[in-house]
Formats: C-alpha cells, structure tokens, sequence
C-alpha cells in the first residue's frame, strides 16, 4: 500500500473518532435527561395518587377535582361504573365512612405523555353502622396535557 494512502486513511480514522466521541456523548446526555424526566414525572403520578387517597378519605371531592379528566371512567371494586361528576359526588357522600385509607405500594410507568399507576390499596371504615376492611388492587392511566396530569380511566378488584 503506498505511504500516501495509509496517511489519508490514518488521517480518516482518526477525523471519525473525533467526531464519533461528541455524538455519543451527545446521545447519552440526552438519554440522561429523558430518563430524568421519566422519573420525574413518575414521582409527580405517586404524588398526585396519594393527594387522592387523602382527599377520599376526608370526603373532600373539591381537593380533587382538577385530577380527573371530563371523560374520567372510574371501575369500582364492586363492578359499577361512574362518570367524573358520579365519582366526585360519591367521594362527597360516601356510602361509607373510611377511617384509614392506604397503599400496599404503588408503581408508575411512563410512556410519553401516557401514565399507568398500579397498587394496592387498603381501606378500613364502617357502612352501615359495621365495620369493614377493603383490599383491592387497581390500575390508574394518566395522561399529560399541556403540562398537567389527569386521570382518564381507573379500575379496582377486590383481593380475597
């Protein structure tokens, strides 16, 4: 191989390496910073799971409002289904009175500007003059408009 040509091919080597570091590098700084803002945003879901439990168990539908969304979908444990204005009215005038209420552990899952929260819940309280205790599994999806989250769907199942 002539000396020319093993130059020019050193000289290229070394021109893609140069420019190869940066692109990488580029790449996992970008990578850093959506791995971030999933976990970002999947804290915010536990957070805001949370402000609901509280604000059910003080019967305080008003705390909550803003976290649904106007075609809200919410699968109670027992089967029936209600709409946002049905759900907030039942978090105001319970058919029971929850003394305590919570999670077993909840897990948020991001996908873009969609959110699924999964867990279990425990509740205890009295209905009708007994007490009772609760324990379900439910899954939440959330979703993300202009920079707020709002639960669109939730479903619960008793756990034996």
């Amino acid at each position: 191989m002539p000396a020319n040509t093993q130059f020019i091919e050193e000289k290229l080597v070394k021109t893609i390496s140069l420019l190869f570091i940066p692109v990488v590098a580029l790449c996992l700084m970008a990578l850093s910073q959506v791995r971030a803002s999933t976990a970002d945003d999947e804290t915010r879901l536990i957070q805001l799971e949370h402000a609901w439990n509280q604000a059910e168990a003080t019967n305080s539908a008003d705390a909550i409002i803003s976290l649904f969304e106007e075609t809200l979908v919410y699968v109670d444990y027992d089967g029936s289904v209600m709409n946002k204005t049905e759900y907030l009215h039942s978090v105001s005038n319970p058919p029971s009175k929850a003394d305590h209420l919570y999670d077993e552990g909840m897990k948020a899952h991001i996908y873009g500007d969609a959110g699924i929260v999964t867990g279990v819940y425990r509740e205890t309280g009295v209905q009708k003059g007994k007490p009772y205790t609760r324990r379900a599994r439910f899954t939440d999806t959330w979703i993300k408009r202009d920079g707020q989250w709002r639960c669109a769907a939730s479903q619960s199942t008793l756990i034996q």
